[in-house]
């Protein structure tokens, strides 16, 4: 079977397991105890963290252990805002992740909040204007992905940061797709948090960062033994948290390695499937996407039953976010573009790793024809 579906998740690297292996075992100590095998694994976990910041451009007392990406955009999102005494009014998109989208629901109903959701074109791009026309005096905090999960279009983060920056509001960037594919580093982008999820990259599932400048106040989610500085209590996953600094380092190296190949790939792979596929369209930015990732509609077809035809082509592919999978609504990303509800039934997403060669991608194409066509005879 070839996967393409990297975006739901990604298979252990072998790396990471073997890191992982001596603190599921020997070394399994809490790194919150003062004898030598608790010490042990505070040494493992400071190295991690160490690893993990720089990659992300920040400072290894910024870097928070969560249990995923979901924990990290809920800590975030209800964190910053609860621990910022500026205002009650948040900024984010209708394209966002569940995980950020029902945060700041909770914010609303249980806190009074008020929120703002920035506009959007019909790529999925939030540009500098339209954040600045949202933003607001009382306005606490912006969290705008890097990447979205669904269609692949990538944001200019750095852009945006500075919009916010201007008004003195922090900026949160959920940048879970993006690990291992763009320069996510906070160094770069300016932003004041980011959230990277381990399952995406090669770690196991069940363990995420939240990286926060050190400088804002965060309201904590978990409360109990003080653990991450008082942020998120609770023992530290020291063996998954091994894997992710690992899983993480080799991600970005290959990022460094192969971008344009990856992006050569990509639009061949997509170039041959809008010319042979009648009707078929890309959705999400044509460019600033990501670099192993196609999103499609293709009106008048069954997309789930074209998964299945694909399947049997020894192909595995998905219909939009697996968080979402089984559900009979429609993309709420995909309705945020504009897409019709019918034809937003029809999606299909490929999403691949960086060892999928581009002549795996051409077959893959060649699948999707007769998958498609096969649907259409009935």
């Amino acid at each position: 079977m070839l996967h393409l579906d990297a975006a739901a998740t990604s298979p252990v690297r072998e790396e990471a397991l073997a890191a992982a292996w001596p603190f599921l075992t020997a070394s399994f100590g809490n790194p919150s105890s003062t004898h030598g095998l608790g010490e042990e694994a505070a040494a493992a976990l400071a190295d991690a963290r160490k690893s993990i910041a720089a990659v992300l451009g920040c400072r290894a007392t910024e870097v928070v252990f969560t249990s995923g990406g979901t924990e990290a955009n809920n800590l975030a999102v209800k964190g910053l805002a609860l621990g910022d005494p500026r205002g009650r009014h948040v900024v984010t998109s209708r394209l966002e992740h569940e995980s950020v989208l029902a945060s700041v629901d909770a914010l609303v109903r249980l806190h009074g909040f008020e929120v703002s959701f920035v506009d959007v074109d019909a790529r999925g791009t939030v540009s500098a204007e339209s954040l600045a026309a949202a933003l607001r005096d009382d306005t606490t905090l912006v969290s705008l992905s890097t990447a979205n999960n669904e269609v692949g279009t990538v944001q200019d983060i750095a852009a945006l940061t500075v919009v916010a920056h201007a008004r003195g509001v922090p900026f949160h960037t959920d940048a879970i797709q993006a690990a291992g594919s763009l320069d996510i580093s906070m160094s770069s982008t300016g932003v004041d948090a980011i959230s990277v999820s381990g399952h995406k990259l090669g770690a196991p599932k069940g363990v995420g960062v939240l990286a926060v400048r050190s400088r804002l106040p965060l309201e904590p989610l978990i409360h109990g033994g003080g653990q991450e500085r008082g942020r998120r209590s609770g023992t530290e996953n020291v063996a998954f948290a091994v894997a992710f600094a690992v899983a993480l380092r080799l991600a970005d190296e290959e990022r460094r390695a192969g971008q344009l190949d990856a992006v050569s790939a990509r639009d061949a792979f997509i170039t041959a499937v809008l010319g042979s596929i009648p009707g078929a369209r890309l959705t999400g930015h044509a460019s600033a996407r990501l670099p192993r990732h196609a999103s499609l509609v293709i009106p008048g077809i069954n997309g789930e039953t074209v998964l299945l035809e694909l399947e049997q082509h020894g192909v595995l592919a998905s219909a939009g976010a697996a968080c979402a999978a089984g559900h009979d609504e429609p993309s709420h990303v995909l309705l945020a573009l504009g897409i019709a509800e019918d034809d937003a039934r029809t999606a299909l997403r490929f999403t691949w790793g960086a060892s999928t060669t581009a002549e795996e991608l051409g077959g893959v194409a060649d699948a999707l024809l007769e998958s498609v066509a096969r649907v259409s005879r009935g």
